[in-house]
């Protein structure tokens, strides 16, 4: 059977790419609708979580990591007035209340504390010793304020035959039955700080020419969630500005879209395929910008060919050092809490790729 060379990639991947998109867009409807049933439920419960809401175009609220894999963030409110905290103190609590005769580490990279303090305006209920352990809102205790209620939800909104819980994880996993397939979602309760950046995201870098600096400000005008991801730390989100610098991507006519779409067509059905993979759309993304920022100009995007090997060889690149940089957050590295043994074989089958870019048709 002949082999497919990366001139002729364009074409075939590009009709696995509309396919793909139309079965995520009827998956993502599918799962709203149940998340937002769910949602709905669990906010009557309790006054601080939000129903994420349904929507006919785009949901940011849902993150598709891969075709199967989901992350749905659901938004806590009564913290309003975000501000970042200026004073330093040490932490000898555990989750049980406990005291420790050494103080617990501080939040490194992506992560950070979160004091109710920290908010103008704040419900009581925050704190309350159920979410609250003196003074900081700790991840771990709204995760299990936040799975009770998801347990909850399931059996009032009789959904037990179309969602499941996922045991034996320290985040809340749901399964959920869509006409065409099993979709896994991790649903996480998000602190949305809107119009405010992070003082950790250190961005533009200097000199940076990609991208502008009038899309800088609009970007960063979207500001940043923080997630329950861990413990005792809070997890840094971008996703709205990530969703921006997408839509905008190809604005000059260049290929860098069809780059990435080609891109993660072939780690799914090839490099990386499965229901978890150990790379995700959020890594492939994050490899693309950073290749945009080093090749700015519309004359570096303009053969998909040559646009498309030097985003495959930058992929490479990061999964072999096993270190991908966050976009923002430039002292975080995305694999650091990645098996390295499937980082190794997916590097492996993307250097076969490159040796020789052939795919064989299907």
């Amino acid at each position: 059977m002949k082999s497919l060379t990366v001139g002729d990639l364009e074409d075939c991947l590009l009709n696995k790419v509309d396919l793909r998109r139309q079965q995520i867009s009827q998956a993502v409807q599918e799962v709203q609708k149940v998340v937002h049933h769910l949602t709905t439920n669990i906010s009557s419960q309790d006054i601080r979580f939000q129903a994420v809401p349904y929507s006919d175009t785009y949901n940011e609220n849902i993150k598709v990591l891969a075709p199967s894999q989901f992350l749905v963030t659901v938004p806590v409110k009564g913290l309003a007035g975000y501000k970042e905290a200026r004073e330093q103190r040490w932490r000898y609590y555990t989750l049980q209340g406990t005291r420790l005769p050494c103080p617990l580490r501080d939040p490194e990279g992506l992560q950070q504390w979160l004091e109710v303090d920290q908010f103008m305006k704040s419900l009581w209920q925050w704190h309350e010793t159920d979410v609250n352990i003196d003074g900081d809102i700790v991840p771990a205790k709204v995760l299990l304020v936040f799975r009770k209620l998801v347990e909850n939800a399931i059996r009032t909104c009789h959904l037990s035959g179309k969602v499941s819980m996922l045991g034996n994880r320290s985040a809340v996993w749901v399964a959920v039955e869509t006409s065409a397939y099993l979709v896994e979602l991790e649903l996480v309760p998000a602190v949305e700080i809107p119009t405010t950046w992070s003082e950790k995201a250190r961005w533009p870098r200097c000199l940076q020419r990609w991208p502008s600096q009038e899309r800088v400000e609009c970007i960063k005008s979207f500001g940043f969630n923080l997630l329950t991801c861990s413990s005792y730390h809070w997890q840094l989100s971008f996703f709205r500005a990530e969703q921006v610098l997408l839509e905008q991507l190809d604005d000059d006519g260049g290929c860098r879209r069809k780059c990435f779409q080609v891109m993660r067509q072939l780690k799914e059905d090839v490099w990386c395929p499965g229901n978890r993979p150990v790379i995700t759309s959020h890594h492939l993304q994050t490899v693309l910008f950073w290749t945009c920022e080093k090749y700015p100009h519309f004359k570096d995007w303009q053969v998909f060919s040559k646009a498309f090997l030097r985003l495959v060889r930058k992929l490479h690149k990061c999964v072999s050092q096993h270190f991908l940089k966050h976009y923002f957050v430039r002292n975080s590295n995305l694999f650091q809490c990645t098996n390295p043994i499937e980082l190794d074989a997916v590097a492996q089958k993307v250097s076969t790729f490159l040796k020789n870019p052939q795919i064989s048709p299907p």
